[in-house]
């Protein structure tokens, strides 16, 4: 094959697009990453996921250089939604399985998704260097699920892989693409009119409205009008997984774009003509994303980086939660005064809480939490309907800072001056170095001079004796709390 030939040919074929579930820690980004030094010209391979959601890698096959899209959804909700208008974001799926663990609750929810959408799949099954993998353990178990693999009277490939020792890396991406041809492999037709799929969508303080897109049909331009959901948007410019701007953006690309004056939601579709972008029936609208709920026991205000993360979580949250405000970006101010006055706790997943704002939310009572895996937010939450109680932030009650040792029989003293609100004696206390916990402890007894007192307020200087004894320097910050 010549050299003008093969370029054509790597101009004129769809990368496929690869979507990639399966059970939390079984290597899903351990595998993305493997993947990316695999690739030829990678001078990025940590990209994926870090800044768009997706990532395009090229390796060679056969001779030619090829191309592969891959994304990594937030959630299994979040997957389920990128089609629509008969349009599925990904033309193929792997399912990553890890040898050790096996077949778990996600995974099963995992096979569900792709049989629901009626794309091939992959089994991909990880840790396969460990001692303890048992690959035929799984495969029994993935029969059992109707899981048809090939070797067993199905058509379902299946391929052991490390990512740590770069096993059988090559050989997926190669399966990949044949399983692709197997599809029906088409040329993409550039002419042909611009459809696209949000697979990720957020709202980004600085740059505003951010939006991920698969590209399945046609070109896009900056400056080209786009339509979705109704809404017609100029595109401000075009992003790839490697922070690199673009003036053309392809079928098959994943990138980001800046343009959407509201973020659209995920599996909504971009089109170039106003007649193409009404919303399908299966599309959800805002309203929608609200669960109704008749008896509702808890209240809750929703954060998420992400519009794909919020819809997630929404969806698996349960029938007793009312989510009352939904929101991507920073927790405010606003929000801590908002929630006391309709009673509802506010729950973040991978947002911002700034230190002033966690403040605020004390002084008002606001419960405020954080959470940086879905899983963990729906089942404290759903411990919280069982009547379990939700573990908050400490309830402080002052600060000082040491500044004085003295020697007390077999202990110390510590000389404080008393910075913010009060100390009292009972208080538990934590001490920090820059911001760094170094220890947590009690006070025993206080003095203020000669005088034993049970508080000391801001302004004063006092000497505590801790229990237990917690070595510190003098520098370092006692924080008061209950």
């Amino acid at each position: 094959m010549d050299k003008t030939h093969a370029k054509t040919t790597t101009q004129t074929l769809f990368p496929p697009v690869v979507a990639v579930l399966g059970h939390v820690d079984h290597g899903k980004t351990t595998l993305l990453d493997a993947i990316g030094k695999t690739a030829v010209a990678q001078k990025e391979h940590g990209g994926i996921t870090q800044r768009i959601g997706a990532s395009k890698i090229e390796f060679i096959h056969e001779g030619i250089k090829r191309q592969i899209t891959f994304i990594d959804t937030p959630g299994h909700e979040a997957f389920a939604k990128m089609r629509g208008r008969g349009t599925q974001a990904a033309d193929i799926g792997l399912l990553v399985i890890s040898a050790v663990d096996g077949v778990m609750p996600q995974t099963k929810e995992s096979i569900s998704l792709l049989k629901d959408t009626k794309i091939p799949f992959i089994v991909v099954l990880t840790k396969s260097d460990l001692p303890n993998k048992n690959p035929e353990k799984v495969k029994l178990q993935l029969l059992k699920e109707g899981v048809m693999l090939e070797g067993s009277g199905g058509d379902v490939p299946v391929l052991e892989i490390s990512a740590k020792n770069n096993s059988n890396i090559k050989e997926l991406l190669e399966l990949i693409l044949l399983v692709f041809e197997v599809k029906g492999e088409k040329l993409s037709h550039l002419d042909e009119p611009f459809k696209a799929i949000v697979i990720e969508s957020r709202l980004d303080t600085k740059k505003g409205t951010v939006a991920t897109i698969v590209i399945k049909n046609g070109i896009l331009e900056p400056k080209d009008e786009i339509y979705s959901e109704g809404q017609a948007s100029r595109v401000r410019s075009i992003t790839n997984d490697k922070g690199e701007r673009l003036k053309k953006a392809f079928v098959g690309d994943a990138v980001e774009i800046l343009g959407f004056d509201k973020a659209p939601h995920v599996g909504s579709i971009v089109v170039k003509s106003p007649t193409l972008g009404i919303p399908s029936e299966k599309q959800t609208s805002t309203t929608m994303l609200y669960k109704t709920k008749v008896e509702a026991t808890l209240s809750i205000i929703l954060y998420a980086d992400t519009v794909g993360s919020l819809e997630a979580i929404v969806n698996a949250l349960p029938t007793e939660i009312m989510v009352v405000s939904q929101k991507t970006g920073e927790i405010t101010s606003s929000d801590i005064l908002y929630a006391k006055s309709v009673g509802a706790i506010i729950l973040g997943f991978n947002v911002r809480i700034n230190p002033e704002v966690s403040r605020q939310a004390i002084q008002e009572k606001v419960i405020v939490k954080n959470y940086n895996l879905i899983y963990e937010l729906i089942d404290e939450i759903t411990d919280v309907l069982r009547g379990r109680e939700l573990q908050v932030e400490k309830e402080i009650f002052g600060k000082a800072r040491i500044l004085a040792s003295f020697p007390f029989e077999k202990t110390k003293v510590l000389g404080i001056a008393i910075l913010e609100g009060r100390v009292a004696r009972g208080d538990k206390v934590t001490l920090t170095r820059k911001d760094e916990i170094t220890g947590e402890s009690k006070i025993l007894s206080m003095r203020v001079g000669k005088n034993p007192v049970s508080k000391a307020e801001k302004g004063h200087e006092a000497g505590v004796i801790l229990s237990p004894f917690v070595d510190f320097t003098i520098g370092d910050m006692l924080i008061c709390h209950g």
